[in-house]
């Protein structure tokens, strides 16, 4: 009878727990600032598109068209502040639905190969994965990719394979919204992360025929040629120089040219050959772990009765899952979410793993999720409790200081030598760079303007003899805050400088 009862119970738990981490999540969503550099970058260069209604060229900074990525995840973001007002939670909000999108497509799959037992586990696994938690409420643009590659996989799979002839046509074209969505995301790595593992299986599995008499190829392929080519003709017109940067730049020396000097935006990330591997682990976690701790302790134990996993079904899912990964292993320039294409394929061999693998599967799931809830959880209560924590990942302190204080609108906020991402978010723009102290007289449009100091250098801070410093209005996270006035020219000899009082 107990046992009954917790089976009834198990499943009543588990989506309790989903729910509850995404609704903390949500809420990290609201109370955590844009982080610097990727949320700060991605949220400035979409709340720049919504309000310049420039819907073709994403801006790095004034005048500096950003070349690195596709469009669509500043669309959706830009659609986002259009809809609802600039603020962390409506930057993040779109990334979050992508998300949600991409795990009712990894449960629906599970639900038609394995059943609801192993729809709910899959669902647990992806939900409770540690990059994919974190990817769903950030700006940046790994998730619409995933949306992209996630969509070709599943439509893919039912028009080869659903029995109902209205499902493999809607399959069909699923596929191709998804090889869309994923040109407009991320690329042309869009056909190699999806392509490769599909061309593979097919090969193996030997389903040419069926791969082109299922699947509208030809009205497909211009179906997502007139929702891609436009743009990227558009951009390369509006900015020349485009394409030959994205296409060779991005998508050959960024993995294939160790220490890339070539990057316009940032830093080539330098790592031994292999490390996708671990960040792969990384981003499984606490099911890389779990998981193990769990097929040990149900050694010995009879499987349950469960629908066995079609051989094709598996190997479908091992290359989604591995090519990926594959893929990024010789590459050294690269970064953990790199891994997070082959988490939907991860999380559904998982989970119908853990579906036939033990009686006690839901019991993992459960403590698995309430790890990560107990994490997210108490993230968002931290920060509230402590909002202080993250002053060293953003400027947004400073940045809404200045926003209180400033006097006169044309009054700019500068940082030298470094301006955080953020800092030109919080400030509507307001943030401006100078390379040396005694440039900013002369960036000063009209006689005042504000000057952020960082904290750890405003002991043996020099002021430009050009500058008057009215007001010292205090620290801000890791900056002081200067209000400064361009020096009158002295009627009489000398000025005598004004010193800095505390």
């Amino acid at each position: 009878m107990r046992d009954t009862l917790a089976k009834l119970r198990a499943p009543h738990v588990i989506l309790l727990l989903i729910a509850a981490i995404l609704v903390a999540r949500l809420a990290d969503m609201a109370l955590f600032p844009l982080m610097d550099t990727t949320e700060a970058r991605y949220g400035e260069m979409a709340r720049k598109m919504a309000l310049l209604g420039d819907w073709i060229t994403p801006w790095a900074d004034d005048g500096v068209p950003f070349w690195g990525k596709p469009p669509l995840s500043f669309w959706i973001t830009a659609l986002s502040f259009r809809l609802f007002g600039v603020s962390e939670f409506t930057a993040r909000l779109p990334h979050f639905l992508c998300a949600l999108l991409i795990g009712a497509m990894v449960w629906d799959l599970a639900r038609r190969q394995y059943g609801a037992r192993a729809a709910l586990l899959s669902a647990s696994v992806l939900t409770g994965s540690a990059l994919f938690l974190v990817s769903s409420g950030a700006v940046m643009t790994d998730t619409a990719l995933v949306l992209g590659t996630t969509a070709a996989m599943y439509g893919f799979w039912l028009a080869l394979n659903d029995p109902s002839l209205t499902l493999r046509q809607r399959g069909a074209w699923v596929f191709f919204i998804g090889v869309a969505i994923g040109l407009l995301a991320k690329g042309p790595l869009t056909l190699v992360l999806a392509g490769l593992p599909l061309f593979i299986w097919v090969t193996l599995a030997r389903k040419w025929k069926e791969t082109f008499r299922n699947l509208p190829w030809v009205l497909g392929t211009l179906f997502v040629a007139a929702l891609v080519l436009p743009w990227y003709i558009l951009a390369e017109q509006k900015t020349p120089g485009f394409l030959d940067y994205f296409i060779i730049g991005e998508h050959w020396s960024r993995f294939m040219v160790p220490g890339w000097k070539g990057d316009l935006y940032g830093t080539a990330h330098r790592y031994p050959p292999g490390t996708i591997w671990l960040f792969s682990l990384l981003a499984l976690l606490p099911w890389s772990i779990s998981l193990f701790v769990g097929a040990w302790q149900s050694r010995g134990e009879t499987p349950p009765n469960e629908k066995p996993a079609d051989a094709s079904w598996t190997r479908y899912l091992f290359l989604w899952a591995l090519l990926p990964l594959i893929f990024f292993t010789a590459a050294r320039n690269i970064i953990w979410t790199y891994a997070l294409p082959s988490l939907p394929a991860a999380a559904l061999l998982l989970g119908g793993w853990m579906a036939q693998r033990s009686q006690k599967s839901e019991i993992w799931a459960i403590a698995g999720l309430s790890i990560v809830f107990c994490l997210t959880a108490g993230a968002g209560v931290g920060l509230a409790l402590f909002p202080n924590l993250l002053e060293r990942s953003t400027a947004k302190s400073i940045a809404q200081a200045y926003m209180r204080y400033k006097y006169e609108p044309d009054q700019p906020l500068f940082f030298v030598t470094h301006r955080p991402f953020s800092a030109g978010f919080y400030t509507l723009d307001h943030a401006r760079l100078v390379s040396a102290m005694g440039d900013i007289a002369a960036n000063l449009a009209s006689p005042g303007g504000y000057l952020a100091v960082p904290a750890s250098v405003m002991a043996k801070f020099a002021k430009p003899d050009d500058l008057e410093i009215e007001y010292d209005l205090g620290r801000f996270g890791e900056y002081e805050l200067l209000h400064v006035h361009r020096m009158k020219a002295p009627h009489d000899g000398e000025h005598t400088p004004i010193a800095l009082a505390y």
